[in-house]
């Protein structure tokens, strides 16, 4: 296929979304009227901690009262030192974070750097707003971005609302059905000198609490090996915590809650 050859005035350059519209890869969407039963996402966190910030997310899609999938993924890193956690409409949310992780690789390669850790959410927020139609007939997609600032040395978490708004969240976020139960524990648990481990563990515990609470908020299952994705991302990069690991961390906290 021959290049696409662009005006200067029309030239999207490093901005791969605006590349793909003018390219005419979007693809195009129509919405009947009433209502469409289809999967959703629910309870994600994000949480700052000394050396970076912690963003996890439980398992369970739910499509009105049943249970759609018991094993989505949530959590998915973006880039090396970025990660979005999504809640909403599970296809629209996947169809969005693939496209907003290629324009992150477009950007890199056309720039020769990375984006910055602000670029990176104001173009998720973009993408969001796009959205806004889709949104209007219920298939909305709230993400949650978090990444650690090369520039800076620190965690950042941003969340959005329906139109695109982004907010710097300076200490921890929740999104999702179950928001309101993690978003407490995890500001009850929180303390701005937390340790990685510290910060694994209320990640942790804030999902285990809204899983008790919200039915659309899957926990631990040790009969299917099931656990949540926890991962962290520091001046190292992004790393997902093993499930073996997370095995421990729920175990010890089921211990505790029998203990009571």
């Amino acid at each position: 296929m021959p290049l696409p050859l662009f005006q200067p005035s029309e030239d999207p350059g490093s901005n791969f979304n605006e590349f793909i519209k003018k390219m005419g890869y979007l693809p195009s969407y129509t919405f009947p009227g009433g209502s469409i039963e289809v999967p959703h996402g629910t309870t994600c966190v994000a949480l700052r901690f000394v050396e970076g910030v912690v963003i996890a997310g439980d398992r369970r899609a739910t499509a009105g009262n049943r249970i759609a999938n018991r094993d989505m993924e949530k959590v998915v890193q973006t880039d090396d030192f970025s990660a979005v956690a999504i809640a909403g409409a599970a296809g629209r949310a996947m169809e969005m974070i693939k496209i907003f992780a290629l324009s992150l690789e477009h950007y890199e390669k056309i720039e020769g750097r990375r984006l910055s850790l602000e670029g990176k959410a104001n173009q998720l927020s973009s993408m969001v707003r796009d959205n806004m139609s889709a949104a209007m007939s219920g298939l909305g997609v709230l993400p949650l971005f978090a990444g650690f600032d090369e520039h800076d040395s620190q965690g950042r978490i941003w969340s959005y609302d329906g139109t695109g708004g982004r907010y710097e969240e300076h200490e921890y976020a929740a999104i999702g059905s179950g928001s309101d139960y993690a978003g407490t524990v995890v500001k009850v648990g929180w303390k701005s000198d937390l340790n990685e481990t510290a910060a694994i563990n209320l990640a942790c515990r804030a999902l285990w609490e809204a899983a008790e609470a919200d039915s659309a908020t899957g926990g631990p299952d040790g009969l299917r090996n099931i656990y949540p994705i926890v991962a962290l991302i520091d001046q190292n990069g992004w790393r997902r915590i093993n499930d073996s690991d997370l095995a421990e961390i729920f175990t010890s906290i089921a211990q505790e809650m029998r203990t009571r």
